[in-house]
């Protein structure tokens, strides 16, 4: 039996700090690690089997000693670099850097490619063969593949499906080879100086307008361009929409993001076509919790509409965040599905 003695070597100290903070209950990502970095750490935890409790404490103390010595510390990698710098570079800039670290392999191609809008995904599988596409939906995330399929029509769809039963033997390096491929071949078209499609931009900003306006806005789009209509339809996504958007597993952790008196106001004044939401909503949380919140909803009382329509749109706004940062994926509607007002 191993008998750890105080001069421990720095992966046998790692391997005690993280052993106190898991036995503490601590919620640990060691995934983040690199795999190396984990092999070597389970490895060093195999082969430890008593640590003394002077030494356990000794370890402790420099550890956090360690830690009330740093200043600032500083992502480590390309990606998390340029996460942490957000606004304060350019979208150009941004790009460029990314796929610069993906062409030298400092980071992985299908990461970048997973987080692009799922319509440029599309014209992807619809511009390049049929067999690179088939890859592409392989690595993409469940949700985002099946949102981007909705935007293909059949008979491609069709394809794709076929064409991805054919891909379980590719290997990793020719994986990252179509990944990067793919970068490239993106990169090389011609960027728009309005960022954003016409569609896009116009389903954003309906989708925090007054339900009157947009009402209006969306039957005057019909007389003047029914397609441009439709389409502009498919990207609004508002209180209504809920129900056929998200995956009620998803609810929880919505509820738990919103403010608990906006949420119990938008439940509360939520009435007509907003309605069925309420119950879609309440139904995806335990019982005891959603008792809870419907007694909140009748001490509310009555919501005028613009309380109710401002505390709707902002449970909608933390749904739409969550979506950007990759936190749940929004459900693809069936093709007759237009939505309602919210």
């Amino acid at each position: 039996m191993l008998r750890a003695a105080p001069g421990l070597s720095p992966r046998q100290k790692a391997a005690v700090v993280v052993r106190v903070m898991l036995a503490d209950g601590v919620g640990l990502d060691l995934s983040r690690l690199p795999p190396d970095m984990q092999a070597l750490l389970a490895q060093e935890m195999a082969g430890m089997e008593l640590v003394d409790r002077d030494t356990c404490d000794g370890v402790i103390a420099e550890f956090c000693d360690m830690i009330e010595a740093v200043g600032v510390t500083f992502p480590g990698s390309i990606d998390g670099t340029l996460d942490f710098l957000g606004a304060h570079l350019s979208a150009d800039t941004t790009n460029r850097l990314r796929r610069l670290a993906a062409l030298n392999g400092a980071t992985d191609p299908w990461d970048r490619i997973a987080a692009m809008p799922p319509a440029q995904l599309a014209e992807v599988a619809r511009t390049e063969a049929v067999e690179v596409a088939a890859v592409m939906f392989t690595r993409l995330p469940v949700a985002r593949a099946s949102e981007v399929f909705g935007l293909l029509d059949a008979e491609l769809a069709r394809q794709i499906a076929y064409a991805m039963s054919l891909t379980a033997g590719i290997e990793a390096p020719a994986l990252r080879r179509i990944g990067l491929a793919l970068i490239r071949a993106i990169d090389a078209r011609p960027q728009p100086a309005i960022e954003g499609q016409p569609v896009e931009k116009v389903g954003a900003i309906l989708n925090f307008a007054p339900a009157l306006t947009r009402d209006a806005v969306l039957a005057g789009l019909d007389q003047d361009d029914a397609d441009f209509a439709g389409r502009v339809r498919k990207t609004i996504f508002t209180w209504a929409n809920i129900p056929r958007r998200i995956d009620p597993r998803d609810v929880p952790r919505i509820v738990r993001e919103v403010d608990a008196t906006t949420m119990t106001r938008a439940l509360a004044g939520a009435t007509g076509d907003n309605a069925p939401t309420v119950e879609f909503l309440l139904a995806g949380l335990s019982s005891r919790l959603a008792d809870s919140m419907r007694e909140e909803m009748e001490t509310v009382g009555k919501v005028t509409s613009r309380d109710a329509e401002e505390a709707m749109n902002a449970v909608v706004a933390a749904i739409r965040r969550m979506e950007q940062a990759g936190e749940l994926f929004l459900l693809v509607e069936e093709e007759d599905d237009t939505g309602g007002a919210g």
